[in-house]
């Protein structure tokens, strides 16, 4: 599980709830037909932007974002060091005995033991990767419109309650509560913004470009192995996908 996303969500409510009891009551924060605009219309309006499937499988990676079950860069590149040394020594088949944590790298591996072309093995890894980048673009684009959508929807509430407030100015007791419900719409379209979609949009763009990272690193190691190339030469130039710490920490290793 990725604590950090658990972590700051929870923390974020818990601050946003404890200023709110510090200067009034949580009740006074809660009011149905708002959240009827605010989560009613963004679903809604996201329903209408893309379809269902796409819309129920990005709530499907909404969930995900909560767990990383990505294998770490440093972890692939002293595997794909190991698979070549082991390659260069025995040759290509006998890395089909070998168990290979990641799944990507597993089926690279197990083309290149199985003597296909390696430009064949380039094409049908590259589909691959273009194919996650589609896939993940596709759920992340409907989070971006919803979370542009949120505070738009907050400010369509306010104004219906300002507009029903116009409607009641004879009654000067009745202004206060209904501006406080009128804006409250505003801070429901924020919330799911800026603290929801926003981040979780952000977080899944990054895993994105990691993943892209680490499966561009399993495919320029097949191919280092097929070419039979020495492993401290593919040691260096996995060594460049990574970061400065991680890429010291690696080459300071034995």
């Amino acid at each position: 599980m990725d604590i950090a996303t658990l972590i700051g969500l929870v923390l974020t409510f818990v601050l946003i709830v404890g200023s709110i009891l510090l200067g009034g009551s949580i009740m006074a924060f809660v009011d149905v037909p708002s959240l009827l605009i605010v989560v009613g219309g963004v679903i809604t309006t996201t329903l209408i932007m893309q379809k269902l499937p796409v819309v129920l499988a990005t709530m499907k990676v909404v969930v995900q974002s909560f767990f990383d079950h990505g294998t770490p860069e440093a972890v692939l590149v002293e595997k794909i060091v190991e698979l070549a040394d082991k390659a260069r020594r025995e040759g290509l088949l006998a890395l089909e005995s070998i168990e290979i944590p990641d799944a990507f790298l597993n089926k690279a591996i197990k083309l290149a033991v199985d003597g296909t072309e390696l430009d064949e093995i380039n094409q049908v890894l590259t589909a691959e990767v273009n194919s996650l980048k589609t896939r993940h673009g596709q759920g992340q684009e409907v989070l971006e419109f919803m979370k542009g959508n949120a505070p738009a929807l907050g400010m369509i509430g306010t104004l219906i309650g300002l507009v029903n407030m116009l409607q009641h100015l004879s009654d000067p007791t009745t202004l206060g509560p209904s501006m406080a419900v009128a804006l409250i719409t505003t801070f429901y379209g924020a919330i799911l913004s800026f603290i929801i979609f926003g981040p979780i949009h952000d977080k899944l763009k990054s895993r994105t470009a990691a993943e892209v990272n680490r499966m561009e690193m399993c495919i320029l190691g097949v191919n280092c192995l097929n070419k039979g190339e020495h492993p401290r030469l593919v040691k260096e130039k996995l060594l460049a996908f990574l970061p400065p710490l991680q890429r010291a920490a690696l080459t300071e290793a034995k």
